[in-house]
């Protein structure tokens, strides 16, 4: 994560490779060519976003050698690990899930509603999240979902995740936690 935090905001690189990314607020993937120019905009929990021209695109972290950086592995937890840090383990990824024009990471933002974990008969556990969006049509849900899919699946006890979208109760700014209103300015 070093080599993110080290992308500077405006910075211009030259796509190393073709890669597809995704279409910000489409959520739908479309491939930038090698030799693109991209500006950097936002490097967050193992995406980046950047803009060409005028538009923005998602880079997710497997496709970071696009960028000339180190691809980011699936973040994994030990098969010895506690019930309590597996709960911990599945928080932690979902503060890694950034809404990718938005520099606050979900459960930060109040999108998070719920997260349960339940043990099958076989040992193995599931994942459901109940998560809302900031507005209903945002396309990016999906994108978001499946970010907080895959970094929650990196763990070898959880066999499925389930991200539920709901939009009962609305969102509202008031959901925020007080360290997200300072970050985009809300106070």
């Amino acid at each position: 994560m070093e080599q993110l935090e080290a992308l500077d905001k405006g910075q211009e690189l030259p796509l190393q490779r073709e890669v597809n990314a995704i279409a910000i607020p489409f959520g739908t993937a479309e491939p930038l060519s090698e030799d693109c120019i991209v500006s950097v905009m936002q490097a967050r929990g193992g995406t980046v976003t950047v803009a060409v021209e005028g538009r923005l695109y998602l880079i997710q972290g497997a496709d970071l050698d696009a960028l000339g950086l180190d691809p980011l592995p699936r973040p994994t937890l030990s098969e010895e690990a506690s019930d309590e840090e597996l709960e911990q383990f599945v928080w932690d990824q979902l503060r890694t899930c950034y809404d990718p024009e938005i520099p606050v990471d979900i459960v930060e933002l109040g999108l998070v509603y719920g997260c349960r974990i339940e043990r099958l008969l076989s040992g193995e556990r599931i994942v459901t999240i109940r998560m809302t969006l900031t507005a209903p049509g945002c396309g990016m849900g999906d994108v978001i979902a499946a970010d907080a899919r895959n970094k929650i699946l990196g763990a070898p006890q959880i066999s499925q995740v389930h991200v539920e979208t709901v939009f009962d109760p609305p969102w509202s700014r008031e959901m925020m936690s007080d360290e997200a209103k300072l970050e985009l300015g809300m106070f």
